[in-house]
């Protein structure tokens, strides 16, 4: 049961008012707005909880809710949550644990669902310790080498010439090397820019051949749906009035995150990648942003974008583990069951959303 200075609302928030809300947290995150869970899995799909004490809300969860077959069967996924760190506060134990019990009794109590949580914590930092104390009834879900988020974080905290000289210094010269190529940097975050964005990376992944789970036309529908104050920022470098190089990022609450870029060959010689993400640094520090992630790497299987990414020096850190809960292990493992043969067929011949960094 709750704490009795707590309370808890489900399904009662409006998209308005579900936004004006995630303004006042510092973990607020792009896969925790009311626009990405809308366009990328359904509104129907939705159910969002928040925690309030007295009037102040201190908690926010968004949820997709999956039931793969007409039977009462399903699970809860709560991706980048639940969100507790309000603005000007330290972390709130106590708010985080009535969120960690109130998500239990709601979706596994009272609908039987097998909940999971993939929360935005990082592996020894205070908020990671704080979810796993709060969360140490759920079963702690180990996730493979290959699929856990592992990223670069920089603190942006430093002066600006301070983050340059941490800069790795082949990157740094090839930093000065972009300066020197009389380019342009356009930053906004409307839908002509991304639509600029688009081509770009169209025509670099026709160029290159690779190939991705990233559906960009998804970003695009989630980016017209956002309020304006959510959008993602979207910088287009030019050289001679032709764009090079972009990238798309999301900066919400205290972080942000590179989701996108996308490079011409006149790019890569014109070295517009380094420009724009030192461009993307100074917008983020003059916008009060503390910390950048940079989006997630892996050594093995992109190498070139880790030592790209590996050049700002940022920390290397790593998520840590989901959180599962169920009231039967036989619900669970049917649902697993059904979720991952879903999961396969559907993989096999749709897109997915995720992030590209190429």
């Amino acid at each position: 049961m709750l704490n009795l200075s707590f309370q808890s609302e489900v399904d009662r928030s409006t998209p308005a008012e579900w936004s004006s809300m995630l303004d006042d947290f510092f973990d607020a995150n792009i896969y925790q707005t009311w626009s990405y869970g809308s366009v990328y899995w359904g509104r129907k799909n939705l159910s969002h909880l928040v925690i309030r004490r007295n009037s102040d809300v201190v908690g926010m969860a968004q949820l997709r809710i999956i039931r793969p077959t007409p039977l009462n069967f399903g699970i809860a996924y709560l991706r980048w949550g639940p969100i507790c760190h309000r603005r000007g506060r330290e972390l709130d134990a106590d708010a985080a644990a009535c969120m960690a019990r109130a998500l239990h009794d709601e979706y596994v109590g009272r609908r039987g669902l097998v909940l999971k949580i993939l929360p935005n914590a990082f592996a020894g930092s205070a908020r990671g310790a704080l979810f796993q104390s709060v969360f140490s009834d759920f079963v702690h879900e180990p996730i493979p080498p290959a699929n856990r988020y592992r990223t670069f974080v920089l603190d942006l905290a430093p002066p600006l010439g301070e983050l340059r000289k941490r800069l790795d210094k082949k990157w740094r010269n090839q930093l000065s090397r972009a300066e020197k190529n009389e380019l342009k940097v356009m930053t906004g975050s409307g839908t002509d820019q991304y639509a600029v964005f688009c081509q770009m990376y169209q025509e670099m992944r026709k160029r290159k051949a690779f190939e991705t789970t990233v559906d960009i036309e998804t970003f695009g529908k989630i980016q017209e749906d956002l309020p304006l104050t959510h959008r993602m920022q979207v910088l287009i470098c030019e050289q001679k009035g032709v764009p090079v190089a972009g990238l798309v990022a999301s900066a919400m609450g205290d972080s942000a995150i590179y989701l996108l870029g996308a490079t011409s060959d006149e790019g890569l010689s014109a070295k517009g990648a380094y420009l724009l993400q030192w461009t993307l640094i100074q917008w983020l520090k003059e916008h009060g942003i503390r910390w950048y992630d940079l989006g997630g790497i892996n050594p093995e299987r992109n190498p070139g974008v880790y030592h790209f990414k590996s050049g700002m020096s940022g920390a290397d850190l790593s998520h840590i583990p989901s959180f599962d809960a169920h009231s039967s292990g036989v619900s669970s493992t049917i649902v697993r069951t059904i979720l991952a043969t879903y999961s396969a067929v559907k993989s096999a011949g749709m897109p997915r959303v995720g992030r590209a960094s190429q």
